[in-house]
């Protein structure tokens, strides 16, 4: 009986992290698009240049590309406290909020102004790499291990609706006031980290007793291999969808339509996480990462090669839950990579490989390839190439993996 209960205990611990998680994401996902609306505009007020808005965004992506996989690795070391990570991700933010919440009212200040808007973007995304890896890594390291590709939905839910609803939160901010919604997303985001830390201490204290990190095992060629791989993945996917999304759609719509059209993607997202968390608690995260990239590519050709609308939207809601299935699939993988005490490396360095992606989404974007005619064609199928490349690579891992008793 009382196996049953502690169980039964972990179980609604986790799902409440889960949940918890869902909310922290889908929060700091609509923070950072508030951003890039705002972005131009407040720029503009200090003396930056439309031209130059690119660059700054770029260098987000290039510190995020950093620092998160430093977070993880020290979320790793700070984890063997107990209640202590999600106290310190909670001062974090709160440094991460302050400086977000400062960045309208520093650009009204006019140009002089300029070095101390550049420095709280700089101090806001170091901080808010804490936001990502740190508090994933808590699923690895005290929820059962047949639980988190199902709590890795949970998380990844909130990105996905994020990513639904950004379309529309661009025409609802159009006239409001940037220091209104800059204030709103940081207090609520400071409120959800703050419940973080309980959320923390109800996960080890529910805790199966015979659940203890052991010893770090050195960096194999397995994580090399999964790690290059996401990067192929999440750049096919900023390719696909950044890039040429939209203008595949306006073969066949108008500009006005795309706010219901460019959804769709991130509906297939948000449905398919679930029956695949399934796959994965069986097949393990490798396998599910593959075979979502292989049919991924195909979802891209049929979209590439579509000759009306209907066919289109189909084609991009299975490229978009394709893209679901990997994303939460490589969280799943991360942790059962880093079982061993690096849940929080192997996760950061997930979302490194997410930055550096973005990262060469804008370097391509800002160098105007997908103007050139010599390499517009190459941006529209070499979303095909990585997802199917990447797919591949992780098949033949997972099945060496298989092989060895391990998922």
């Amino acid at each position: 009986m009382a196996s049953t209960e502690i169980t039964a205990d972990a179980s609604a611990s986790g799902n409440r992290a889960g949940i918890c998680l869902a909310f922290l994401q889908l929060i700091f996902t609509l923070g950072w698009t508030t951003y890039v609306i705002y972005l131009p505009k407040l720029a503009a007020e200090v003396g930056i240049a439309p031209a130059a808005v690119i660059l700054v965004l770029m260098l987000d992506q290039a510190i995020f590309t950093i620092t998160d996989t430093a977070m993880g690795i020290a979320a790793d070391r700070i984890a063997a406290l107990v209640g202590r990570l999600g106290l310190v991700v909670a001062l974090l933010t709160a440094l991460s909020c302050a400086a977000f919440v400062a960045l309208p009212f520093v650009a009204g200040a006019g140009a002089h102004a300029r070095v101390y808007f550049i420095a709280l973007i700089v101090i806001w995304a170091i901080t808010s790499s804490a936001l990502r890896a740190p508090p994933l890594m808590l699923l690895g390291k005290y929820a059962a291990r047949p639980s988190i590709p199902f709590l890795a939905t949970l998380a990844m839910l909130g990105y996905g609706l994020a990513g639904a609803v950004s379309p529309y939160l661009g025409v609802v901010l159009r006239d409001v006031d940037p220091r209104l919604p800059f204030v709103i997303s940081s207090v609520v985001l400071l409120i959800t980290t703050l419940a973080l830390s309980y959320v923390e201490h109800d996960l080890a204290k529910d805790a199966a007793p015979t659940k203890s990190a052991a010893p770090p095992r050195s960096f194999g060629i397995v994580p090399i291999i999964f790690i290059a791989a996401t990067v192929l993945l999440a750049l096919g996917y900023q390719l696909h969808f950044a890039v040429n999304s939209a203008p595949i759609y306006l073969r066949f719509a108008k500009p006005m339509e795309l706010q219901w059209l460019m959804p769709v993607f991130w509906i297939g997202f948000n449905i398919a996480m679930f029956p695949a968390s399934r796959i994965v608690k069986h097949r393990g995260g490798l396998v599910v990462m593959g075979v979502a990239g292989l049919l991924g590519a195909v979802a891209i050709i049929v979209a590439e090669l579509a000759g009306d609308l209907s066919t289109l939207v189909i084609a991009q809601f299975l490229a978009g839950a394709a893209w679901g299935c990997m994303l939460m699939s490589a969280v799943s993988a991360a942790l059962a990579i880093g079982h061993t005490g690096a849940e929080g490396k192997v996760t950061g360095l997930v979302f490194s490989a997410l930055a550096l992606a973005t990262f060469a989404r804008m370097a391509a974007v800002a160098g105007g390839l997908q103007k050139l005619p010599d390499y517009a064609p190459l941006l529209h199928w070499a979303p095909v190439a990585c997802w199917a490349v990447a797919g591949a690579g992780l098949l033949v891992i997972a099945a060496a993996r298989l092989q060895g008793g391990e998922r």
